[in-house]
């Protein structure tokens, strides 16, 4: 019986460490599994192995919620800025960059946009008596109702302009109405990461439930810079639009109300500014977003928000920009 149970005592010594070398076995192959090859060869998803699959971030700029150099900046005349490599994907200047702020009309550009992505620029659209509703000192392109005006028109007015009848026929030409063009802006917002944002407005005249954040604002610029017809937009100083009102033909001119561009403000040495948008309201303050290349022709996206004077804005952007992107 002895020699039975010393017998037994070392099947089960041999066995027991048998156990242990499968179980570091086993922990070595999870460890390796590699979820998207198996995926991909079992037909859970179609997305290819793992060396096709490209992450949603992975040609974005990418930041927490930590504040970046804000001390060598004059960062209090601001609420919000961020400069963004775009060629190098780096985040080179960040202050408060996901708190969410009024964009005034730098919401434009979400409209000017979707109105590239969804819209026939040779598309003529009538101007509606709700278009050319707007206060006195709203900034308008002077649309009548009744008037006949390409979309392509439109936007040009919309981004140079600023023209809030613009967007507001933009919208209702696109969507039918106001209401289910704010529902589109959203939907392509959360579709580019911009989740922090809420729109209601195509303008961005003040709503409580209108906003976005500097960091959104940048996704929404750097998707929109991929379409070509929106870039030509962006980055134009001029314009001269012909369109019907009254019956009669119509020419106007537009200049851009980017301060970079017109020459009123001196650019940072070493940059060339490429494009804007402005904003502003009495919420929102002075809000300015903005295309440039640095000596290296890195392409940068910056963004102040909520400045205090329009001075202070161009003055941080321009520390922005030389102190980080040079």
């Amino acid at each position: 019986m002895r020699c039975i149970n010393k017998y037994i005592a070392l099947v089960l010594v041999i066995a027991l460490a048998g156990s242990l070398v499968s179980c570091g076995s086993q922990k070595e192959d999870i460890t390796s599994y590699k979820v998207y090859d198996t995926s991909f060869e079992y037909g859970i998803t179609h997305n290819g192995a793992s060396s096709d699959v490209e992450l949603f971030a992975h040609d974005l700029c990418v930041i927490n919620t930590d504040d970046l150099g804000t001390s060598n900046v004059d960062s209090q005349v601001a609420s919000g800025a961020g400069a963004f490599n775009v060629s190098e994907q780096t985040t080179v200047d960040a202050q408060s960059i996901h708190e969410r702020l009024y964009p005034a009309s730098t919401t434009k550009i979400l409209t000017a946009y979707i109105a590239c992505l969804n819209g026939n620029l040779d598309d003529y659209y009538t101007v509606s008596a709700n278009a050319v509703k707007q206060a006195n000192d709203s900034s308008v392109i002077n649309l009548k109702e009744g008037d006949v005006i390409s979309l392509r028109d439109l936007l040009y007015g919309l981004m140079l302009r600023s023209g809030n009848d613009a967007a507001i026929t933009i919208a209702e030409g696109i969507s039918g109405d106001v209401e289910s063009f704010a529902d589109l802006m959203n939907d392509t917002a959360q579709k580019l990461g911009a989740t922090n944002s809420h729109f209601v407005t195509p303008n961005g005249l003040h709503d409580e439930n209108h906003y976005t954040t500097v960091y959104d604002m940048y996704l929404i610029l750097n998707a929109a810079l991929e379409n070509p017809d929106f870039y030509n937009i962006f980055t134009a100083n001029n314009y001269t639009a012909n369109y019907t009102s009254g019956g009669k033909a119509k020419t106007v001119d537009w200049a851009t109300t980017n301060q970079y561009q017109t020459g009123k403000v001196k650019k940072p040495a070493g940059f060339t500014i490429l494009g804007g948008k402005t904003g502003t309201t009495g919420a929102a303050g002075y809000c300015l977003v903005l295309l440039s290349e640095n000596e290296d022709n890195d392409r940068i996206i910056s963004i102040v928000f909520n400045a205090d004077c329009r001075s202070n804005l161009y003055l941080l952007m321009n520390e922005i920009l030389s102190n980080y992107c040079t």
